[in-house]
């Protein structure tokens, strides 16, 4: 809902880099941020960044998704700690169905510069969109349309939403049958693609 709302910056950093980067741009401008964390991330290390978070002041470009693994085959975009399920999917696919996935942390819900996301899928000419919110409803629906718009011609197959179950968020034991999992997305990619 939020991602919808015109002048309102949304930002879904999935790494603690990001995190810092993103906070730092965010609190820089003067324009409204909604700026979500997950807490499944609270505990994770940096893993994309070798050198870690920097000390110093950066920011991350404004609206700029990051590709986190090259393939070659499909492009799996992920929203905030989907981004870890999407990579153990990508690794799954590789090793057991030797399929070659391009792996691409959106960061950014509002604004977001699509230009990275087209470019691999004119390459792959698969979107699979993976995000911890509810599948309903989701935001997802509206970047699976301008994908669609965007890139209809390079397509070869419908781009594909996997997201949590549409019930109310239950207790932390039951995450593994709400959030989305590595299991599901490679099921979305036999099924639809």
């Amino acid at each position: 809902m939020l991602a919808h709302i015109p002048g309102l910056k949304v930002m879904f950093p999935a790494t603690p880099y990001d995190a810092k980067g993103m906070l730092n741009l965010a609190l820089r401008g003067t324009d409204p941020v909604v700026f979500f964390e997950s807490q499944k991330l609270y505990d994770m290390g940096e893993l994309f960044v070798s050198t870690g978070v920097p000390e110093d002041y950066y920011e991350v470009a404004e609206g700029v998704p990051i590709i986190r693994k090259e393939g070659n085959d499909i492009t799996i975009l992920t929203v905030g700690a989907a981004l870890y399920k999407g990579m153990e999917a990508a690794e799954e696919l590789e090793k057991k169905y030797k399929v070659s996935a391009e792996v691409i942390d959106l960061r950014f819900i509002n604004p977001l510069n699509y230009d990275l996301i087209i470019k691999s899928v004119k390459k792959t000419g698969k979107l699979v969109l993976v995000s911890d919110a509810c599948e309903r409803g989701s935001f997802l629906h509206t970047i699976a349309s301008n994908i669609t718009q965007f890139n209809f011609d390079y397509l070869d197959g419908p781009v594909v939403v996997v997201g949590s179950r549409n019930w109310i968020t239950p207790a932390a034991e039951m995450e593994s049958v709400f959030f989305p999992q590595k299991e599901w997305i490679i099921d979305a990619i036999h099924e639809h693609l």
